[in-house]
């Protein structure tokens, strides 16, 4: 996807990390708005789309959890609430890192898409079993809203954490890795 419409928007798909990219001075806070409102709209939309497409199946009755994001029962691997904000801080702040490294200056060019989905895969690959892997406040919400189930109820973690991590992310990217 950042290939083919980065070049539009910087491929801003995750409220958490276009506030990491503000806390790291490389987004004006005047177009936050406008992006978060277009990633939440956007990722209903495709949730939608997804939910379409499942209750198209012969037999459908139910969605279950349609991927959506958990913590202790409705964690895929029955973890914490302490585990589950733990691990989406971290793995959305090494995220912001890897985004705002991948795109510096001083960054070989064109790599930056190829560092940022393989950095996104590894988040999946390690936090899928602990919370379904969030990182990204807008497909929480939009999962959450077609699941079946208390989904919606942790909602919040899933907004909370990501952009705490994001922020700290831009903060530790800004503080240590720019040059004056």
């Amino acid at each position: 996807m950042a290939y083919a419409v980065g070049h539009i928007s910087g491929g801003h798909f995750n409220p958490a990390v276009s506030l990491g990219l503000w806390a790291g001075g490389k987004f004006e806070a005047r177009d936050l708005i406008g992006y978060i409102v277009a990633q939440v709209v956007g990722a209903i939309a495709a949730a939608g789309v997804l939910y379409l497409i499942i209750s198209g199946q012969s037999g459908f009755e139910t969605v279950g959890g349609f991927a959506s994001n958990g913590y202790g029962e409705l964690s895929p691997g029955g973890y914490s609430m302490t585990a589950v904000i733990i691990a989406e801080i971290v793995l959305t702040a090494f995220f912001l890192l890897v985004i705002l490294g991948s795109t510096n200056v001083s960054a070989p060019k064109g790599f930056a898409p190829i560092a940022i989905g393989l950095a996104l895969t590894l988040i999946h690959l390690i936090s899928i079993p602990i919370s379904n892997t969030s990182v990204n406040p807008a497909r929480s919400l939009s999962q959450a809203l077609f699941a079946d189930g208390a989904y919606l109820s942790q909602v919040w973690i899933f907004w909370v954490a990501p952009i705490a991590g994001a922020i700290v992310g831009g903060l530790i990217h800004k503080s240590m890795f720019e040059k004056e």
